[in-house]
């Protein structure tokens, strides 16, 4: 069994190639470009989604076949061609160039697998089945987005504008990892969706000063 690292990368202004021109690779584009990439697309011919991406200039397309020449500076790699031969080909390419690739369908070809991601605004829950089950961690992933609604989303950036606070009025480290955990608690979190923003506010100063001094 592949024991995977887990890990969030930061892909914005990095060259990332996917190879094909279908449905699955629409979907992958799609996710690279909400994370800045710089995305280039690879297949002889493109679904009607990535060709009205490529004519408003949010995608590089190269109507070609696949060469090796096309992974020069390439910093990740997605594949998602139906030929297996040409899937595996573009993998040991890209292992050998110390390139990050992921096949679709078929995960062991690659280095790295993708999650199921559930996300509000800049919570995200990636869930994974090793390359097992895609279907269970798709199901996961709903079960997720329904538990983590969007006011785990509005919770977290107001969580985001106390930090910097919190650092700077609560000097004694222990003390601000303890406020820390109180303010992410369910018991502060029911404070947030029920008072009012005046009301909260009244709160917070109350917590923030038990903790100073």
């Amino acid at each position: 069994m592949t024991n995977f690292y887990p890990i969030f990368l930061d892909l914005r202004g990095k060259k990332c190639l996917v190879v094909g021109g279908g449905s699955v690779a629409a979907r992958k584009v799609k996710t690279l470009l909400s994370s800045q990439a710089k995305v280039t697309v690879l297949s002889p011919a493109l679904i009607l989604e990535l060709q009205e991406l490529a004519d408003a200039g949010k995608i590089k397309y190269l109507q070609k076949t696949y060469n090796p020449t096309y992974l020069e500076g390439v910093f990740l790699a997605i594949v998602s061609t139906a030929d297996k031969e040409v899937n595996c080909s573009i993998a040991a390419d890209c292992r050998s160039r110390h390139i990050l690739v992921n096949i679709s369908d078929a995960s062991s070809l690659g280095n790295f697998i993708v999650p199921a991601v559930a996300s509000q605004g800049d919570l995200s829950i990636a869930i994974s089945t090793g390359g097992k089950s895609p279907a269970l961690a798709h199901r996961l992933r709903k079960d997720m987005e329904n538990i983590f609604n969007s006011q785990y989303g509005s919770f977290l950036d107001f969580l985001g504008e106390m930090r910097p606070r919190i650092l700077k009025t609560v000097s004694d480290p222990s003390k601000r990892k303890d406020l820390f955990s109180e303010m992410a608690g369910r018991d502060f979190f029911t404070l947030y969706c029920t008072l009012t923003t005046e009301q909260l506010n009244t709160e917070v100063n109350k917590i923030i000063a038990r903790y100073q001094g």
